[in-house]
């Protein structure tokens, strides 16, 4: 008898006697993921029930019988629970908080911030600063915007800068105009504009040029606010972000950037950042950093560019700023119409001419860079995509994943076949939907309003679209629902047409983000050979209503195959 033949006779006879012969044994795994619901989230959207990783990577995906053929240490009952990739946030500012900032996107009224900065005021004693950030008109109860004289009865003899949510316009008192110089007769700084009451005084607002005041401010120090970044990024894994785009950082600690006028100083760095990533990037979602445009002196000496790093940290595009034109949340978004109510104002270009704008895309063409510039307003989105357009073709660069950042107005038929000619991309908020409704009911009307923050009919027309944030808020389930929905915080619907499947949403917040940071071989999609960078959700987002993704938990979460989140046990930190 043969070799063969007597080893499949073994196999038959072990099937029948119901035990395990050598050759079917389980092979052994790390981690089982089963009795669930899992959502592959490929291109054909298929669903399995188990999940087995050995190491980082996922090694197979598919029926419980899975649990069979594989042997684990850690086996993760799921209960009916639904396990999917984890969301990559590709557009998200890392923040930490100074010792003289107060929170006040917690604010829920102006005299509810008045009494934070009061507080802070004795904290500090007069004549320091005292900065915060996070506010929003929409979400307070007076419902308007904060003004020079809110922050003067709290804080008489302190200057005081808050910046709204967004981070496009920022609030002074009295004290902080007298320091920055500002008063009646200060004309608009570049690329700025500075708002004034019904009497013509400076009512303390200022649109972009947020420096004007910030740059006054005493800096807090790096090791100051190395703790703040690091459980701010941390803590992004309780809303299950596995991966990131960090909008951006600088390379001023090594080498002499110089930058426009209208560009705020950055003072998280790349530097800083592989320091916090060689000690707690285990516990840290994947990140690719963006760079703001050092100049290009201090771009061509620098002796890194996109793709140095590996799959924890790495260098993106040079990106977000310098912006194309503002947001807004300014606002001073460049529209190709003029805003509501206001004529004459289409908001603010920030380049000069496309001349000035190619200089920079030229620049980054020729140096080998990819680039994701700022991009809100129709007309900011047409003239970037065109000079785009411009410097790939003159530079040959193909397959150079360029994109505009924001994307949030929809753009003319001939910019978005430029876009797909040229493999042009885009990272959208269609949160902003949901948390700036406000401020497009105010400034947009028409065709433009209903099709603020467009997703299903440029996806129609061939445009690749990723999902972000830009921290308005950072939390995936809003964005979701707002492209599921089409409702802002009202409950009013814009533009249902383009709203998507809860598939597609899910695909562009997991498998989309991949390709920006051309790692959609790595990770993205639950498919076996891929990382294992996974959530589970205590509600299936495909079957709950969409009123049920804002409240959906996300119970665990995944990186690498090691638990980074446990919503009922949280994990240790390192």
């Amino acid at each position: 008898m043969s070799v063969t033949a007597t080893w499949c006779r073994q196999i038959i006879a072990a099937g029948l006697l119901g035990v395990s012969a050598p050759a079917l044994a389980q092979a052994p795994v790390d981690v089982i993921l089963h009795n669930g619901k899992v959502l592959v989230a490929d291109k054909s959207f298929r669903t399995a029930q188990a999940i087995a990783i050995k190491g980082e990577r996922i090694v197979a995906v598919g029926p419980e019988s899975l649990t069979k053929r594989y042997s684990a240490p850690l086996v993760i009952d799921l209960k009916g629970r639904v396990a999917m990739p984890g969301f990559m946030d590709t557009h998200l500012h890392p923040g930490s908080a100074s010792p003289r900032s107060v929170d006040a996107a917690k604010a829920t009224s102006i005299a509810e911030l008045q009494a934070m900065v009061r507080a802070k005021a004795a904290q500090l004693g007069p004549g320091e600063w005292i900065t915060g950030y996070g506010w929003a008109e929409a979400n307070l109860a007076e419902k308007r915007n904060v003004l020079r004289a809110d922050l003067d009865a709290a804080a008489p003899n302190n200057p005081v800068a808050l910046a709204r949510a967004g981070g496009h316009s920022i609030v002074g008192n009295s004290l902080a105009l007298k320091a920055a110089g500002i008063d009646r007769n200060t004309p608009n700084p570049e690329r700025g504009l500075i708002e004034h009451d019904a009497q013509g005084e400076p009512n303390g607002i200022i649109r972009e040029r947020t420096n004007l005041f910030m740059s006054l401010v005493p800096k807090d120090s790096p090791a100051q606010l190395r703790q703040g970044y690091i459980d701010g990024l941390h803590k992004l894994t309780h809303l299950g972000i596995t991966s990131l785009i960090i909008a951006s950082a600088s390379i001023g600690d090594e080498v002499d950037e110089k930058l426009r006028p209208e560009m705020p100083k950055t003072e998280l760095t790349f530097k800083q950042l592989r320091s916090m990533y060689a000690e707690h990037g285990a516990m840290l979602p994947r990140a690719s950093v963006e760079i703001s445009y050092p100049g290009a002196a201090a771009l061509k000496a620098y002796p890194h560019k996109t793709g140095y790093g590996d799959l924890r940290l790495k260098l993106g595009a040079i990106g977000e700023a310098p912006a194309v034109d503002g947001g807004f949340t300014g606002p001073t978004a460049w529209t190709s119409e003029d805003y509501v109510g206001q004529p004459g104002f289409k908001g603010q270009p920030f380049f000069n001419d496309e001349a000035d704008l190619r200089s920079l895309t030229d620049d980054v063409a020729a140096n080998g860079w990819q680039l994701g510039l700022h991009a809100i307003g129709d007309a900011a989105i047409d003239s970037a995509a065109k000079v785009y357009a411009q410097s790939l073709s003159k530079y040959k660069r193909t397959g150079a994943r360029w994109y505009l950042a924001h994307f949030t107005m929809l753009p003319k038929d001939e910019t978005m076949a430029t876009m797909v000619k040229h493999g042009i991309l885009a990272a959208a908020q269609p949160n902003f939907l949901y948390t700036l409704e406000n401020r497009y009911v105010e400034t947009l009307d028409g065709k433009r309003l209903e099709h603020n923050n467009p997703v299903a009919v440029p996806e129609a027309k061939g445009v690749f679209i990723a999902f972000g944030s830009d921290n308005l808020p950072i939390d995936p389930r809003v964005g979701l629902y707002a492209a599921v929905t089409r409702k802002g915080i009202s409950g009013r619907v814009f533009g249902k047409e383009e709203a998507v499947s809860i598939q597609q949403a899910i695909r562009d917040y997991t498998a989309a983000g991949p390709y920006l940071t051309f790692e959609e071989k790595e990770k993205g999609t639950l498919e076996p050979g891929k990382l294992a960078d996974l959530i589970v959700l205590d509600s299936d987002p495909t079957t709950i209503a969409p009123e049920r993704l804002l409240t959906m938990q996300v119970d665990l979460t995944m990186i690498g195959g090691r638990v980074v989140y446990d919503r009922l046990k949280p994990a240790p930190q390192n």
